[in-house]
């Protein structure tokens, strides 16, 4: 039970002083007339004043509240290293039974895990979080058991307490951490990139440990090569790389002895690789409306370099033009076909015949193009079904099917055959058709009105046309690959006929894919991050696949089982456990994947400080203590007195209570002021009237 006095005036306090100060007044005139009952008018007048006041006793039925105690345990990655866990362990329990001890206190425990996307450890948005849920009257202390290593400091929030530090780790500790300080995403094939590394010690680094470290490179999980770089230099890496697509390169610098941990001594840079520009050498022969089409959707890529050969005037036709006026310049035959044909990453034939203007040396060159890993599309019209046809040539070594002369001439809609469905460049084509007009079947591209009949040698037929006939041929040859296309009128979709279709999108395709591009092959395995989960993709021509093995960064596998989800294409997802280098392996195909950032921001520096949180410490005159030294003890410590000294650690008691019950008792009743006042003033004029 708490009493106090409380005033609430009747009148307005001004008011209510001015009529004290005429009391005053009065009884001091009273005084100067030497009135004998100035004494009772004065109590009469005080009894009056005194009402006015309107005195009350509060009495308060008050329950106590308990101090509250905040321990924030920082449970980040950085605190599973060494035996920080077990420190942590022990000091959490000792805390925990020392505060849970004490009379009127509570204790409440917060921890903090790793941030999301490599956030480090936020610690001070942890005990912000916390302290919303409790009362700063109620609030003792905050005690922040980690490792000193947050990111966030510049966020703590204003506490009202005592703040302390304890800390885990030794001071022996010492770690070499390797980090990448710059590293593109893209880099263009066959141009060097300079990746930017750096070896560094910190902590206790005993001596004789030496100035160089050894530095191991690996790409795409193939053969280590190893180099003595200098530790605290930042060391400038060229790197060409060796394909296009993902390439990742994984940096290990191996552990030395007593190092604190070796999470931080490998790091992996995933570079993409992409071609600078595509060179293509269009041969057209007689001019028609396919022509312009091609040309202009090869010249429409500022990636492309385009070398256009074509025949504008036969050699048999007599139009009486003198020979000298035919051309300003000799067209470069020789130096494209011969000299300069490796330059090319692409050549296109669009409905061109033998004519005598390209030797048969021409041809053979172009073959052997192919088979050294060039690369060959043929636009067939029903030129390649005549005599002249360059199927008649030594192109027919390469060709995957042979013309059988006849020219269909009908309407037609091509279509994806089983392969096709299941084949990279016209998987899922149909997603980029026009809608499918109400009551027609089929894919809703127009149709084209002509084909070339094949007889198929080889490779994988991935369109149809007329009966199902062949209309688009792929095929691989020697170290090249070749495209063959059935028909001179997909110039009809870029035209918009009956809607129109895909063109851009299905020769982009076949671009890529005959430029061995790693998205685009055939049978392949990679995998696509998102955090710490991969997907695991397998395209394949087939109609199974086998398991995948997931060797993890540690060395121990895993088997993965994948589900189809689209013809030819299944996948599965796995929750890699620890960030670092995954290779993946099916027996056929192998792939390699990086889980988590190049240098995690959780063990840039491991060492454990207590100079980051020293700003929040001092600011509420708290203390940072090693627990290596012990767990201190807690004491009581009034508020704005130092919390902390040797061995020990305070807390502010906050007395808090919570009021249950207030009642209000008026210390002048009406009916007691007005019997006083009467009784004052009826003994001051009886005591006056005897004089």
């Amino acid at each position: 039970m708490n009493n106090s006095i409380l005033f609430s005036p009747i009148i307005p306090l001004p008011i209510l002083a001015v009529l004290a100060a005429l009391a005053v007044l009065f009884i001091g005139f009273a005084i100067w007339r030497k009135l004998a009952g100035w004494p009772l008018r004065g109590l009469a007048a005080l009894v009056l004043i005194g009402a006015l006041a309107n005195p009350a006793l509060q009495q308060e039925d008050r329950e106590p509240l308990t101090d509250i105690v905040l321990l924030v345990v920082d449970e980040s990655a950085s605190q599973k290293v060494s035996d920080r866990e077990g420190q942590t362990a022990t000091a959490l329990a000792d805390l925990t039974a020392r505060i849970t001890a004490r009379p009127n206190t509570e204790l409440r425990t917060t921890t903090v895990p790793d941030a999301e996307g490599d956030g480090g450890t936020l610690l001070m948005g942890a005990v912000s979080e916390a302290l919303a849920d409790i009362p700063q009257s109620r609030l003792a202390g905050v005690l922040l058991l980690t490792d000193g290593q947050v990111h966030d400091v510049d966020l703590a929030p204003n506490i009202p307490a005592p703040v302390h530090t304890l800390l885990t780790g030794h001071k022996t500790d010492w770690d070499r951490r390797l980090s990448v300080k710059n590293a593109p995403g893209f880099a263009i094939l066959g141009e060097e990139v300079l990746l930017t590394l750096r070896v560094d010690d910190q902590g206790a680094v005993p001596d004789g440990l030496g100035k160089l470290a050894e530095l191991e490179i690996s790409v795409d999980g193939g053969p280590v090569q190893a180099y003595n770089v200098p530790i605290g230099q930042d060391l400038e890496l060229p790197v060409t790389l060796p394909h296009g697509g993902m390439n990742v390169i994984q940096f290990t610098v191996p552990e030395s002895e007593g190092e604190l941990t070796n999470r931080n001594n490998i790091a992996v840079v995933q570079i993409n690789g992409v071609r600078d520009r595509l060179r293509v050498l269009l041969v057209s022969g007689e001019p028609h409306p396919g022509e312009r089409t091609w040309r202009n959707l090869l010249k429409s890529d500022s990636s492309v370099d385009l070398v256009h050969f074509t025949i504008l005037r036969p050699p048999g036709k007599q139009d009486g033009v003198p020979v000298t006026e035919l051309s300003l310049i000799a067209f470069p035959v020789r130096e494209l076909f011969l000299d300069k044909i490796n330059d090319f990453d692409l050549i296109i034939f669009d409905r061109y015949k033998r004519r005598g203007l390209l030797p048969s040396v021409y041809m053979d060159s172009v073959r052997d193009y192919v088979e050294q890993g060039g690369a060959l599309m043929v636009a067939a019209g029903p030129d390649f079904a005549s005599a002249d046809s360059i199927y008649h040539t030594s192109l027919a070594d390469i060709l995957p099917a042979a013309p059988t002369a006849r020219v269909l001439e009908e309407g037609f809609k091509p279509l994806l055959s089983d392969i096709g469905q299941r084949h990279p460049v016209t998987e899922g084509l149909e997603d980029f058709a026009p809608p499918v007009a109400e009551g027609e079947d089929g894919p809703g591209w127009g149709r084209w009105f002509r084909q070339i009949e094949l007889e198929t040698l080889s490779g994988n037929t991935v369109m149809t046309g007329v009966g199902d006939r062949p209309l688009l041929v792929l095929d691989r040859v020697g170290e090249g690959r070749v495209a063959l296309l059935a028909s001179d009128q997909a110039w009809l979709w870029d035209r918009g006929f009956e809607g129109g279709g895909p063109q851009l999108e299905l020769l982009r395709r076949l671009a890529h894919w005959m430029m061995k591009e790693p998205e685009l092959e055939e049978e392949a395995l990679w995998a696509e991050a998102r955090g710490q989960v991969m997907t695991i993709i397998r395209r394949t021509l087939g109609e199974e696949v086998p398991d995948v093995d997931v060797t993890l960064p540690d060395g121990s596998t895993q088997t993965v089982a994948l589900k189809q989800v689209s013809p030819g294409r299944y996948q599965a997802t796995f929750d890699g456990p620890t960030i670092g280098l995954y290779r993946l392996s099916d027996g056929e195909k192998d792939a390699v994947i990086a889980l988590g950032p190049s240098a995690p921001r959780e063990f840039e520096e491991t060492i454990a400080t207590g100079d980051k949180l020293l700003p929040v410490v001092e600011q509420m005159r708290g203390g940072t203590f090693a627990l290596e030294d012990g767990v201190p003890s807690v004491r009581n410590v009034r508020s704005g007195r130092p919390a902390a000294g040797r061995g020990w650690l305070g807390v502010t008691p906050r007395e808090a209570y919570l009021t249950a019950d207030v009642t209000l008792i008026p210390l002048l009743p009406a009916w007691l002021t007005l019997l006083l006042a009467a009784l004052f003033t009826v003994g001051a004029w009886l005591r006056e009237g005897r004089r």
